[in-house]
């Protein structure tokens, strides 16, 4: 007689829950996953994982559902556990969901790093943090400018952002032009980290499974980088570990899953943004550094607010636009678009929420934190509109945006808009110049 299968559902918000699924449980026929569950990003439920992913034991695909109906799913389906796989969650978030899959009858799993990480042929430096909004993207772009100046062909492999509704498309995205973009429908979200990289002339890989991306990448590159994504820990293991931590949400490094396996894990922690945090932050981000990871080295980052045009600024009634993640589930009411607003001499600073239209609506209802920016929401063409719609409405007479970005491309808007971005301070990236060149050494000894 075979032996039943455990009845399984994989919680998540289209990256890691897809992950988990490919390395442990696709062929595994001890395991049966009955569904998957979405949240945190908008419309991506009700589509489902296609047959070109989901493997031979699924061939009909696996469905996705909105993860409220979580405890119904697990009493209708009897299901044995529930692996939470997405990130950027509060402790006390992560036992709240613990103690609706317990009481609905399954057990609660978290996986960890050695059963979820891919080993790469090629050297790999993984870029992460212990919260959405930290800065590990300027970071991850400085790396990648570092090792390609010294003649290295470096490819960046991004954390997951599938947001299309059809997942077979995205299977293996390479991006290395504007045009490419346009090919996988990207979302605003997806754009804010791509762009960048075409910008410098690099190519990034995302996708759904990362087995086969990671094999493309490898054929491409001399070194790797991981582009961590909101703070989960990679998907492929680092020869390099760099985690960034922020000084501004003192004390997150060690409440916030999964960021903390980052934090006790990296080789390199980077206390970014200390030229604008407050010092006994700072020795609160470095104490708790030192006792949970005393073999890190610890570095203080300074992160510059670089502003195009930053006269038009001045005695204008300006509206602010934030990066998406990090303004909404990130927690950080503000960014780089706001504190340039107010350094440069804006006359005022526009309340977005009077007129927001459609899903914006509904996001400010959502994150009540938000009153002084509006985030760059654009999860499919719909929200798109709707932001283009939000931001003609309002009465303002320029636009600061500090989303990475040029929205422009994207949305027609009738006022100006001056950018604005953050980058690695000089001394910042000295520092990292001098972790490269140590690494690289180790490499090819």
């Amino acid at each position: 007689m075979s032996r039943s299968r455990k009845k399984v559902i994989i919680a998540g918000a289209a990256g890691r829950d897809f992950h988990n699924f490919n390395v442990v449980f696709r062929d595994n026929p001890d395991y049966e996953v009955v569904c998957f569950t979405a949240t945190q990003i908008p419309s991506i439920e009700n589509r489902k994982y296609p047959p070109e992913l989901s493997g031979k034991l699924y061939p009909d695909g696996i469905p996705i559902y909105p993860e409220e109906k979580l405890p119904e799913l697990i009493k209708e389906n009897n299901v044995d556990m529930v692996v939470l796989a997405y990130s950027d969650l509060s402790y006390s978030y992560v036992m709240e969901r613990s103690a609706i899959v317990n009481t609905a009858g399954a057990d609660f799993v978290l996986m960890g790093p050695k059963s979820t990480m891919l080993k790469s042929k090629k050297p790999v430096i993984a870029v992460t943090a212990v919260r959405t909004g930290c800065g590990k993207s300027q970071i991850s772009r400085k790396i990648f400018e570092i090792l390609s100046k010294k003649g290295l062909k470096v490819v960046s492999i991004r954390h997951p952002m599938p947001y299309d509704r059809d997942l077979s498309t995205q299977i293996i995205q390479r991006f290395s032009s504007y045009d490419d973009l346009e090919k996988y429908n990207c979302t605003i979200e997806e754009r804010e980290e791509y762009e960048p990289y075409i910008d410098m002339g690099g190519v990034v890989y995302a996708g759904v499974d990362y087995q086969k991306i990671l094999e493309n990448a490898e054929n491409e590159a001399d070194i790797i980088i991981w582009d961590g994504g909101n703070n989960d820990f990679p998907f492929i293991k680092p020869d390099l570990w760099i985690t960034v931590a922020d000084p501004h949400r003192p004390g997150h490094e060690v409440s916030y899953y999964p960021g903390e396996v980052n934090f006790r894990s990296a080789h390199v922690i980077i206390i970014n943004k200390v030229n604008t945090a407050e010092k006994e932050n700072i020795e609160k981000v470095k104490e708790n550094a030192r006792k949970l990871n005393p073999d890190a080295k610890i570095i203080e980052g300074i992160s510059e607010i670089v502003v195009e045009e930053p006269e038009k600024i001045k005695g204008r009634r300006v509206l602010v636009i934030e990066d998406g993640p990090t303004a909404t589930h990130g927690g950080v009411g503000y960014g780089a678009g706001y504190i340039a607003a107010v350094e440069n001499g804006a006359k005022e600073i526009i309340d977005p929420r009077p007129f927001a239209v459609g899903s914006i609506v509904e996001t400010f209802k959502k994150y009540t934190h938000l009153s002084k920016v509006l985030p760059a929401m654009g999860y499919g063409k719909e929200q798109i509109k709707e932001l283009e719609e939000t931001i003609n409405r309002c009465d303002a007479d320029i636009v600061v945006s500090g989303t990475p970005i040029d929205l422009n491309r994207i949305i027609n808007v009738d006022k100006p808009i001056v950018r604005v971005r953050y980058g690695v301070g000089k001394e910042t990236e000295k520092e990292l110049e001098r972790i490269v060149e140590e690494f690289l050494s180790e490499v090819k000894s």
